[in-house]
């Protein structure tokens, strides 16, 4: 099998993270936190997943997400109890009040 280094396709993946679209979105979460190369690795793992699922079931058909599909999805109290752990580790005493109090 001849393997095929990310530069081949590396035009067609910034061209993808600079869309308006799932894979976009995908793009700028990671490359905040983890750089531009690790960001385009990723989004190329998930063309991959993807050309493969598609490839393995004819039934199934493409559907983008679309670029809010995190921030839909987002569960509020699980975010809360995460921050708050966070601030908790970080040595803060808090005591939560909901917004309409």
């Amino acid at each position: 099998m001849r393997e095929i280094g990310v530069a081949p396709l590396s035009g067609r993946l910034v061209s993808a993270a600079r869309t308006d679209t799932f894979l976009g979105a995908r793009y700028r979460r990671i490359v905040k936190r983890r750089g531009h190369l690790k960001a385009l690795v990723a989004v190329a793992r998930s063309i991959l997943v993807t050309v493969r699922h598609l490839l393995n079931d004819p039934t199934a058909r493409y559907r983008d997400l679309g670029p809010d599909w995190h921030t839909k999805n987002l569960d509020p109290a699980r975010k809360t109890r995460d921050l708050v752990r966070q601030l908790t580790a970080l040595g803060h005493d808090l005591t939560l009040t909901p917004a309409g109090a």
